[in-house]
């Protein structure tokens, strides 16, 4: 498979870039997301030529809004160099499928970044490169890297970096009102152990969608879509979306092994087994039972077993 196209804060590939020429290296991003991700690494305040090494910065509250200035001189302001340093940026961004971004950083921080209003800080901020990515592109998957470190938030940021991948396959392939259905029947079930309603609306938002109206549609379709997958996916949705999968399979199993499956995924339910486990055993039984819909299904293997995401949730 061709590697998918992720941008990076370069200071956690190693790049010593940091403003006091350091780096913050990140081995599971590099040796394990790096077999399947193609790294694009960036860092704006590099950019916005504030040179290695330089002033440290923060974010800090002035009557002229939020300001990114020096630590120890408030008159050192960079927040125009950095806003134009990511504007910059746009064309290529706009081709990702990802960006995983460096905790607190007055630049990259995605959230809880310190802003401080006469010397004391609150974590409510988010860094100027950062915000202009994330109100630019809103469907882009985006991560901070210690956010990563959780087994929910890593699946769920993987996930969606698949799926944008597979989205701009389809867009590359040409949009019919045919293709948007199919993707968006193999992709239900995902969606659904999201948030039900809003997969439900993803259904309304396609219902009855022509070649004639397919581009309005994709937008809206893409947009919601990847709002409903950024909500992290609960036991409890995944246990309701198993049991949707085991009604496939009412006619199909005996009785030691309905109950089997039955007890497999309740034990899921109450924390004895990862998720991974009981969609193995539907897995061993569509293999003997095929169904085209559930075989289609990106629910039954969303991103690459070797990642071994689903043995943790």
């Amino acid at each position: 498979m061709q590697k998918i196209s992720v941008g990076i804060s370069a200071c956690l590939l190693g790049q010593e870039v940091r403003y006091d020429g350091a780096h913050k290296y990140h081995s599971y991003i590099e040796r394990t997301l790096g077999q399947y991700f193609e790294f694009r690494a960036f860092c704006p305040e590099v950019e916005a030529g504030l040179g290695i090494p330089r002033p440290c910065v923060q974010l800090r509250e002035t009557p002229d809004g939020i300001r990114c200035v020096g630590v120890k001189d408030h008159s050192f302001d960079v927040t125009e160099r950095l806003e134009q340093a990511s504007a910059r940026q746009h064309d290529w961004l706009g081709g990702l499928c990802g960006y995983i971004l460096k905790k607190d950083s007055p630049s990259c921080g995605m959230t809880r970044v310190k802003i401080y209003k006469n010397d004391i800080p609150t974590r409510q901020g988010t860094g100027i490169f950062a915000d202009y990515l994330q109100r630019t592109f809103p469907s882009l998957p985006v991560e901070e890297e210690g956010r990563l470190g959780d087994p929910g938030l890593r699946e769920n940021f993987i996930q969606r970096v698949f799926v944008m991948r597979r989205w701009q396959d389809l867009c590359e392939q040409g949009l019919t009102a045919h293709g948007l259905i199919t993707f968006h029947s193999r992709h239900k079930l995902i969606a659904m152990s999201h948030e039900q309603n809003q997969a439900r609306e993803l259904g309304r938002i396609i219902a009855g969608v022509t070649n004639a109206d397919i581009e309005n549609t994709a937008a809206a379709y893409i947009g919601a879509l990847m709002t409903c997958l950024k909500i992290v996916a609960t036991r409890g949705n995944h246990v309701n979306v198993l049991q949707h999968i085991q009604g496939y399979l009412k006619h199909k199993l005996d009785s030691d092994d309905k109950q089997e499956l039955v007890e497999t995924i309740e034990n899921y339910r109450i924390g004895l087994l990862p998720l991974i486990v009981p969609l193995t055993l539907l897995r061993h039984h569509f293999r003997r039972e095929p169904d085209d819909f559930i075989d289609n299904s990106y629910y039954m293997l969303p991103h690459p077993a070797e990642l071994s995401l689903l043995n943790s949730i």
